[in-house]
């Protein structure tokens, strides 16, 4: 993996917290625990430090009331939060209105990932391309750029006739990690699990995994949650990268339920 060394080992995902003690106490902020600052490190990305000290993260879609009485797509919101429940990362879509309601989950959109001292650290671009699997020449793709402006990689869909497939590539447009999911991405009263592996895919060495949340909430709202599971010693820029590619999954395979019916309505 280039210059992008670790140890691709085969995981349990025991959902063990993986956090190393850290000297400053969580910060508590309107009512929500964050995790503490960590120090400078260099060349490290800033805002990136955060992500030297997990091997696991927590993304929780916020539910929108407005989106479910009236089935009219909002702009996304979401909370990334490490295994011990302390917020790490605040993240909020920016759509105008006509493409959320021409284009629902297909969409184009930059996602600005925010972290406790209010700075943008992560922002994520996804260009409108075609959503069709038997097209193989105009697939999904999804910069990530830490801070805003560098950037640091790309997950790029690959054609396969059964199979949900990426690879997550660095700023060179280097292969660093495959990603594969199940033949049949239903979410049906069990999580669904993308398997990161490494380039030939020999080895699983982390994960991507949608959480079932309950009929209720599957059904009547398009709030996901989703983990992510990623050696701890992974370059942090190559962690952001899988950031990303969990906000693709979610709005290629899980971003639907709302879109479905605000698009039936206006059309």
């Amino acid at each position: 993996a280039g210059n992008y060394a670790f140890q691709a080992q085969p995981m349990g995902f025991s959902g063990g917290p993986g956090v190393p003690p850290v000297q400053n106490q969580p910060i508590m902020h309107e009512g929500t625990i964050w995790m503490p600052i960590p120090p400078s490190i260099p060349n490290c990305p800033p805002g990136l430090e955060y992500l030297t000290q997990i091997d696991q993260i927590l993304i929780h879609q916020q539910i929108e009331l407005l989106e479910i009485l009236t089935g009219f797509e909002t702009t996304n919101k979401y909370e990334l939060r490490n295994a011990l429940g302390q917020r790490v990362y605040f993240a909020a879509e920016d759509t105008d209105c006509l493409t959320r309601m021409c284009c629902g989950p297909a969409r184009s959109f930059t996602i600005r990932i925010i972290d406790n001292l209010g700075r943008e650290v992560i922002t994520l671009q996804r260009p409108l391309r075609c959503s069709l699997c038997c097209c193989p020449c105009c697939l999904q793709e999804m910069e990530v750029q830490a801070p805003p402006g560098t950037r640091v990689g790309f997950v790029v869909q690959n054609w396969h006739a059964c199979l949900p497939k990426f690879t997550i590539q660095d700023e060179k447009r280097m292969d660093i990690l495959k990603i594969t999911g199940p033949c049949v991405v239903c979410s049906c009263c069990e999580d669904v699990n993308f398997e990161v592996k490494s380039v030939d895919e020999t080895c699983t060495v982390g994960r991507i995994s949608k959480h079932w949340t309950g009929f209720v909430k599957e059904a009547f709202t398009d709030a996901d949650n989703f983990g992510i599971t990623f050696p701890m010693d992974l370059d942090v820029k190559m962690k952001a990268v899988m950031i990303g590619a969990c906000f693709l999954i979610d709005f290629m395979f899980f971003e639907h339920g709302a879109d479905r019916k605000q698009r039936a309505g206006v059309w």
